[in-house]
């Protein structure tokens, strides 16, 4: 009888792409993928545990797949990511339904692990992480209807900054081989995959170890020469690993689109000492500037922590300050909370809830402004757009520009997966709207 499986993703784009990896590897082994848990015979969640309401939520979660353990007990219940590589074993007395617990780089392994959990009716836990990240599985057709695909291609973070868990649920830093990864991404072409995002913790510091020492600038070279692939994106990048050849590519790699994420933090010097960041303010303006001579209709957005120990009113203005000589076309802001082992959990100078509750609005209100600015510039511009498929708001058509900004826009008998030219019409803080440029 064929087997069933049901994956739940919660997280960040390198879940997506983890889930991605191990359906690929599960369907190998011959097993079925299903849209619901109800009707499957395992499920696996893939967690984050990077914020504290990510990881509240995974715990609401894996309740809820619990209940359905104790109606079907032949489900083989398993856990997968940053919590559970955080939580191990403790989480089998927490949750008695669990049968699997398993860390991101234990992938390769999931069919060894359910065939003993079947066959010896034992709990595994599989937390190994010292490891290579596990090798893509090309599974022909896994990708047909599909326009954008995410590639790993390193795992793993070195850097230890005070408030971030990435290097004790991740592990350090481990690149895949270039080779691999150009295979991979030549497979996801051939299926019609057009636009490829590179992940890692931190892609900047890649680097192919096995013989070659090709870095990241080298792998996007590389990658420009397959056919077929329109679009290459990245995230995330450390400030204090953009090198003068990454921020060149941006001018010479003709399918890298015109989009960098590139986490700020904060504008404070104090406080980016404090968080182990490794740059200052001043040499993060300075790459900004390199940044934009070297595309100047790129789009830069970022991360800020509101709210990290030992902030002072000063320390947030300089934020702030920050933010408005930048001018990001988009921000990604959170208030500061305790993870469990990091240095920054045990550092005075708290900030309470409601003092960084009101920062965080403020600073959202004043990028809210900035983004909108930015938008409305491009109302009566032309822009290029990959249709990637309907819009959530109506009898529509979505795709993103080259800077990743999103584009709704009327049908007009195109295809997904085409490129078309659109005029911007209108638009609000979260995305815009276009009238497709007919052809003559």
């Amino acid at each position: 009888m064929l087997k069933r499986f049901y994956v739940a993703t919660m997280g960040c784009q390198m879940n997506e792409y983890n889930s991605d990896h191990l359906s690929r590897y599960l369907i190998r082994a011959g097993y079925l993928p299903v849209e619901t848990p109800e009707s499957a015979d395992v499920i696996m969640i893939n967690t984050c545990s990077v914020r504290d309401k990510a990881e509240q939520k995974a715990y609401s979660l894996i309740g809820r797949m619990a209940r359905l353990k104790r109606k079907k007990q032949d489900l083989i219940l398993g856990l997968m990511g940053c919590v559970a590589q955080q939580e191990g074993a403790k989480l089998f007395k927490r949750f008695s339904e669990l049968d699997l617990v398993m860390g991101p780089r234990q992938i390769h392994r999931i069919a060894e692990w359910i065939e003993r959990i079947e066959h010896h009716h034992e709990k595994v836990t599989a937390l190994e992480i010292d490891l290579q990240p596990s090798p893509a599985v090309t599974e022909p057709g896994y990708f047909n209807g599909r326009i954008k695909a995410f590639v790993t291609i390193m795992e793993g973070c070195n850097n230890f900054c005070s408030y971030c868990i990435v290097p004790y649920v991740r592990g350090r830093e481990a690149s895949r081989p270039h080779m691999e990864i150009v295979q991979e991404v030549k497979s996801l072409a051939a299926q019609g995959i057009r636009e490829v995002s590179l992940l890692g913790q931190n892609v900047n510091s890649y680097r192919d170890l096995q013989g070659v020492g090709l870095d990241f600038p080298g792998l996007l070279k590389k990658l420009e020469k397959i056919p077929g692939l329109w679009r290459v994106r990245f995230t995330t990048s450390h400030p204090k690993d953009l090198s003068d050849e990454l921020i060149s590519c941006f001018k010479h790699v003709k399918n890298l689109c015109p989009h960098i994420h590139l986490p700020v933090q904060a504008g404070s010097n104090s406080i980016l000492d404090l968080m182990n960041r490794g740059y200052t303010r001043e040499k993060y303006f300075e790459l900004i500037s390199k940044l934009r001579e070297a595309r100047p209709d790129l789009a830069i957005t970022s991360d800020i922590i509101v709210g990290f120990p030992g902030e002072t009113e000063q320390d947030f203005h300089l934020t702030m300050d920050l933010i408005k000589k930048i001018e990001f076309d988009n921000l990604f802001s959170f208030q500061y909370s305790d993870r469990k082992g990091t240095k920054a959990e045990k550092m005075g100078g708290k900030i309470t809830d409601t003092e960084k509750s009101a920062r965080l609005s403020l600073l959202q209100d004043f990028q809210k402004q900035i983004t909108l600015k930015k938008n409305k510039a491009l109302e009566g511009k032309q822009v290029e757009i990959l249709i990637e498929g309907q819009s959530k708001k109506g009898n529509q058509l979505s795709g993103r520009a080259p800077d990743n900004r999103l584009i709704n826009f009327s049908p007009n008998n195109n295809e997904l997966g085409t490129i078309v030219n659109v005029l911007i019409k209108r638009s609000d803080i979260n995305s815009l709207w276009g009238e497709i440029i007919r052809q003559e």
